[in-house]
């Protein structure tokens, strides 16, 4: 919402009547990083998702969490010049890998339990809750 709330007042303040795509510099890199954002958001959602249902809630959610700050980041850093918006793509993608991660991790433990009866969930859990502080490093 905030995203979008924000194309549109850049939307009024440069052309004065409802939204267009045609305007200005800074209306175009507000556009452009609300697509972007939006263009993420179901890659973020099913990563979360499957790492918080296969290996372990609290470390999705805290994950999940951090994205949406570092998104919050990527996008007021687009709005100056594009430079600034590469730490937070940057941090992105690592918290968008460390789901992934999670994700697969959760797998592998499904297929050991399934194939050989070892459930090494326990173990997934500890190291994923060990690891996720280690997202806060810039």
């Amino acid at each position: 919402a905030f995203f979008a709330n924000k194309v549109e007042h850049e939307s009024r303040h440069c052309n004065g009547k409802g939204l267009q795509r045609q305007g200005s510099s800074s209306f175009d890199r507000v556009y452009t990083a609300n697509q972007n954002c939006g263009h993420a958001y179901p890659t973020f959602l099913a990563v979360m998702w499957c790492a918080g249902l296969l290996c372990s809630q609290a470390p999705a959610a805290f994950a999940g969490l951090m994205y949406l700050f570092v998104r919050q980041k990527y996008f007021v850093g687009y709005l100056g010049e594009r430079t600034q918006s590469t730490p937070g793509y940057l941090f992105g993608k690592r918290i968008i890998l460390f789901l992934f991660l999670m994700s697969v991790a959760g797998i592998l433990n499904y297929y050991l339990i399934f194939f050989f009866g070892s459930d090494f969930e326990i173990h997934i859990k500890t190291i994923t809750s060990a690891i996720s502080p280690l997202l806060l490093i810039p």
